[in-house]
């Protein structure tokens, strides 16, 4: 490419992400092209729907990447977030406030008791901490996290390396030391990798990122029986998953019931949560059994922002409605009713997942596009979908989607699978 072409091609990627931002006099966008020109600016959104700056109504089925569970603009997060704005805003983690106290507990409780939690701003960040925890919980000489290939666990640069991805390592090495990865699902070659070097097993129980791909039962459960065995920790990342995304409150409950006891020795040691927690307010969350949380002392780890008096009465909000409606119920329900009517679409050919997470299999030759085209012809049509493989969409719609909603949102994803573009 020549130098001319080049300048031509980042010229018109500024003119159209300014274009696409509402600021189409800028000679420069002012923002960074980490996600290439946004296709469209969303200005408000209630419930399932988002508008942009044209007043365009949009089905949401991807809810900010599995963040706004209760919808957009949820009332109880908006009442809760004005009462905190004029109450008290931020005094550092120096000091205790009371919105975290009912938070913290909530979390606990939810799995299964004996637990401490530490409040982060992100997912990343609690996988940062996580990774720190389980490293000072392992003990000196004892530092290597392993996890799976396809896997996400975040983009600074510890998080990243963890993330089984190679093709998304090569531009930032050297990354940290420390990290192994082996096939998903697959215990025999998880065990091959272990050495005395290795302090934990870090693990989605549902891989969102890499495809929507379900880690069976026994294989986390015989990952709890080599972590016991060779005294490492396992840590299971729910960023995207936890808090009644998969129809249970955290997926890994599908292998064990916390009020009833284990259906399989599958419980983790460490369990990272944000996205759904605040409902769009920044919030992160780290759970640990008591034992393993005690390895933080004083100075070993902390956060300026993490659960400030703002985010946690969210995220207290957010915790009281979805146990007020039974959010995992809903979650399971209307994942279920999804999952069947997207395999009655022509040019699905399966359908994976738990709960509202579900990835839609497509028939790429016979559609005639990939699944990042079929998400981007879905926008326009007024669907907000993702393309998460080549061959793939990812449906993640807020827990409150409703049966009605769930048909127009098909009944535009089923015409534009079959060309027809946007329904009448």
């Amino acid at each position: 490419m020549t130098q001319t072409t080049t300048a031509t091609s980042a010229t018109n990627g500024l003119s159209s992400h300014a274009a696409a931002m509402g600021a189409a006099a800028l000679e420069h966008c002012p923002l960074m092209s980490t996600y290439g020109p946004p296709p469209v600016q969303f200005v408000r959104g209630s419930g399932c729907e988002l508008y942009d700056r044209d007043g365009k109504r949009y089905l949401d089925f991807l809810a900010g990447l599995a963040v706004t569970s209760l919808g957009h603009s949820h009332p109880a997060v908006a009442d809760a977030l004005n009462e905190q704005a004029r109450t008290l805003l931020h005094v550092s983690n120096l000091f205790g406030t009371e919105p975290q106290v009912e938070v913290a507990q909530t979390i606990d409780r939810l799995q299964g008791g004996g637990g401490q939690v530490f409040f982060a701003n992100s997912g990343a960040e609690s996988l940062e901490g996580a990774i720190k925890l389980a490293r000072k919980y392992g003990g000196r000489g004892r530092h290597v996290v392993v996890s799976a290939l396809r896997s996400f666990h975040g983009r600074t640069l510890a998080t990243l390396h963890a993330t089984g991805q190679p093709e998304k390592h090569e531009t930032f090495q050297p990354l940290p030391e420390g990290f192994r990865h082996v096939p998903y699902n697959d215990a025999d070659a998880l065990e091959a990798a272990l050495d005395p070097s290795c302090c934990a097993v870090l693990l989605e129980v549902v891989q969102g990122e890499g495809g929507v791909n379900v880690a069976d039962g026994e294989y986390l459960r015989r990952v709890r029986e080599i972590c016991d065995e060779r005294a490492m920790a396992f840590i299971v990342d729910e960023v995207q998953t936890g808090l009644a995304r998969t129809g249970e409150w955290f997926a890994w409950h599908h292998h064990f019931d916390p009020a009833g006891g284990p259906t399989g020795a599958a419980r983790p040691d460490i369990v990272t949560m944000a996205k759904a927690l605040g409902n769009g307010v920044p919030i992160g969350a780290i759970w640990a059994r008591r034992e393993v949380a005690g390895a933080f002392q004083p100075g070993d780890h902390a956060t300026t922002f993490g659960g400030q008096p703002l985010a946690a009465s969210a995220a207290r909000a957010v915790l009281r409605t979805m146990e007020a409606i039974d959010a995992p119920g809903l979650s399971a329900a209307r994942g279920e009713e999804l999952a069947g009517k997207l395999m009655g679409i022509d040019g699905v050919v399966d359908t994976r997942g738990l709960g509202l997470l579900i990835a839609a299999e497509l028939d790429t030759p016979a559609v005639g596009r990939s699944g990042p085209e079929v998400a981007a012809a879905c926008l326009e049509a007024g669907l907000v979908i993702n393309g998460i493989t080549p061959t793939a969409v990812r449906f993640a719609p807020p827990l409150v989607v409703s049966s009605e909603q769930i048909d127009e949102g098909l009944a535009i994803f089923a015409s534009v699978l079959a060309g027809a573009g946007k329904p009448g």
